[in-house]
C-alpha cells in the first residue's frame, strides 16, 4: 500500500482542518508543510458559506530515526518518498469519476439545462499534488453555468465537491470545466504571471493582480514556482485577495 505523502483536507476553520489531516497522516505540524487553499467563507444566515480547505505536504527532509514511523523508507541513498496518491489506486478514483458525474447530471437536471457530462482522471504536475477528477460538461449555450467572473462555476464545483466528499467519505480533488472554459482561462493565466514576472525582473518593482479565486491564485503559483527571480504571495481578505509578484531576497 502506498502511503501519501499530500493530503487536503475541509473544516470550519483552518485549524480544525490542519488538526484532522495531522490525524490522517499521523504526523505532528512540524513534520508537515501547510499551504491554505481556500480561506472559506462564513455567508449570510448560513447562505453562500465555503469551509476551509488546506493542504499538508509531508516535509521531504526527516531525521533517520524517525523514517518508519513518519510512514517513510530508507534506502542507502536516503529517504524515499512514495508518490502521491488519493485515492491509492485507479479503481477507486474511476469510482469517485463516475460518482462526480451522477452528481453533476442531477444537478445540471435540476437547473433545466441540457448538456453531455463527461469525466476523466488527470495526473498530478508533481510530486506534491494528487490525481485530479475533471469533469466535463459541453453543450449549447452554457454561458449560465460560468457566470461573471466565473462565479456560477465556482458555486457548480463546490458544491459537487461537498457532496462528493460526503459519498467517498474523504476529500477528492475536482475540477469542474464548461466548454473548455478553465483550460482557455488557464492559459491566460499562466501567460499573464510569466509576463508580468519579467515586468518585476525588469523593473524591480512588484506587480499585484487582480482579485482571483484560490483556484485561479493557485495557478498563478504553480507557473511561477520555480522561476529564479521572482516568488509569489496572496494578500488581503476574501473575495478581494490578490496574488502578487515580487522579487526573491538576494
Amino acid at each position: 500500500m502506498k502511503e501519501l505523502t499530500t493530503i487536503e483536507m475541509i473544516a470550519p476553520t483552518v485549524e480544525e482542518a490542519i488538526e484532522k489531516g495531522l490525524i490522517q497522516l499521523k504526523l505532528s505540524r512540524e513534520d508537515v508543510d501547510i499551504e491554505v487553499l481556500d480561506e472559506g467563507q462564513q455567508g449570510f444566515l448560513g447562505i453562500g458559506s465555503r469551509q476551509v480547505r488546506v493542504r499538508l505536504s509531508v516535509k521531504k527532509v526527516m531525521n533517520s530515526e524517525n523514517l518508519e514511523e513518519k510512514n517513510y523508507i530508507y534506502e542507502e541513498k536516503g529517504p524515499v518518498q512514495y508518490p502521491a496518491t488519493q485515492p491509492e489506486d485507479m479503481d477507486e478514483l474511476e469510482h469517485a469519476k463516475e460518482a462526480a458525474i451522477s452528481i453533476v447530471k442531477e444537478l445540471i437536471s435540476k437547473m433545466k439545462v441540457e448538456a453531455q457530462i463527461t469525466g476523466r482522471v488527470m495526473q498530478p504536475e508533481d510530486e506534491k499534488d494528487n490525481p485530479m477528477l475533471l469533469i466535463e460538461i459541453t453543450g449549447r449555450d452554457l454561458s449560465i453555468l460560468i457566470g461573471r467572473r466565473s462565479e456560477t462555476l465556482n458555486a457548480l464545483q463546490y458544491i459537487v465537491s461537498l457532496m462528493l466528499n460526503e459519498k467517498m467519505g474523504r476529500w477528492l480533488p475536482l475540477m469542474i470545466d464548461v466548454q473548455g472554459y478553465r483550460f482557455r482561462r488557464e492559459r491566460q493565466l499562466r501567460q499573464l504571471a510569466r509576463r508580468l514576472a519579467d515586468q518585476v525582473v525588469q523593473t524591480g518593482r512588484k506587480q499585484v493582480l487582480e482579485p482571483m479565486p484560490a483556484n485561479e491564485r493557485r495557478i498563478i503559483h504553480l507557473e511561477l514556482r520555480y522561476h529564479p527571480f521572482v516568488t509569489t504571495e496572496s494578500v488581503g481578505v476574501e473575495p478581494n485577495r490578490r496574488t502578487t509578484i515580487i522579487l526573491k531576497p538576494k
